[in-house]
């Protein structure tokens, strides 16, 4: 079952996802060559603690991280580690917390610096194709069309989609019914109704689609060794077109922008 929030649940998770999107925007800003890894963990856990939330990843099936931080051609769930970010790097940055008994999510990837062109290429199709699954989500779609708009964006532009790991729905718990894959054919699946939250989250190669997890038990990679960037917002379907729920202080209009705009500023 996809659940349907009532008005006062609505609420609670827009402030919780507010308050990840805040955290999140901050913690992109702060970070920079030379810093490492768990440093960036470290950093993130003191900011959640601040708000007076908590993290949504740290000791989720014994996740180490207080957030997750995967760098070049780690795919998502990057853990703590001496790493040491350079620049040129691309870094996502996954970020969840626990506000109020109510779960936020989002992600983000960030180049330090001037990364090369390729790499550009790949955030900003990562990007587009979020936006462009995120303006499916309206009441009486069906489910892949989510997944599928994802997809062709990205197959359009040479790139490769991410199958092992996939979007969801959340509220108090962080992965709650449904999956939300980021391919499939369009037509399929439940229909959308207003009030359900979906979790959106593309994962996109800049070559092949093959990732493999470390011996960390966690950490996904590229199976080619190639960068791959990850972006994600947390979603409501609404009747008068979708509401993105993980919107920073100040970024409101170039959010709608980009809704409006297929990810393009």
């Amino acid at each position: 079952m996809i659940a349907i929030r009532s008005p006062g649940e609505i609420e609670g998770l827009r402030r919780s996802c507010a308050l990840a999107a805040n955290l999140l925007e901050a913690l992109a800003r702060w970070i920079e060559p030379g810093l490492s890894v768990r440093e960036i963990d470290r950093r993130a856990g003191e900011m959640i603690r601040e708000r007076g939330a908590k993290s949504a990843f740290l000791g989720y099936k014994k996740f180490p991280g207080n957030i997750c931080v995967s760098v070049n051609e780690e795919v998502v769930h990057g853990t703590p580690r001496d790493l040491r970010v350079q620049y040129g790097d691309l870094v996502s940055l996954d970020l969840g917390v626990v506000f109020e008994g109510w779960v936020g999510d989002t992600a983000t990837t960030v180049a330090l610096g001037e990364a090369a062109p390729e790499a550009r290429r790949l955030m900003e199709v990562t990007e587009e194709s979020l936006y462009l699954a995120i303006d499916k989500a309206r009441p009486d779609a069906r489910l892949s069309d989510v997944s599928h708009a994802v997809e062709s964006h990205v197959t359009r532009h040479g790139l490769s989609v991410v199958r092992e790991f996939v979007g969801h729905g959340i509220g108090r718990s962080l992965h709650e019914e449904p999956q939300i894959p980021n391919f499939g054919r369009p037509g399929q699946g439940p229909r959308l109704k207003a009030g359900m939250i979906l979790a959106i989250e593309p994962m996109v190669n800049l070559g092949g689609p093959e990732v493999r997890v470390l011996h960390d038990g966690w950490t996904a990679v590229t199976g080619d060794g190639k960068p791959s960037a990850h972006f994600e917002h947390t979603v409501l379907v609404a009747d008068q077109g979708p509401e993105i729920l993980t919107v920073a202080e100040g970024k409101a209009e170039e959010i709608q922008r980009k809704l409006k705009h297929g990810g393009r500023s």
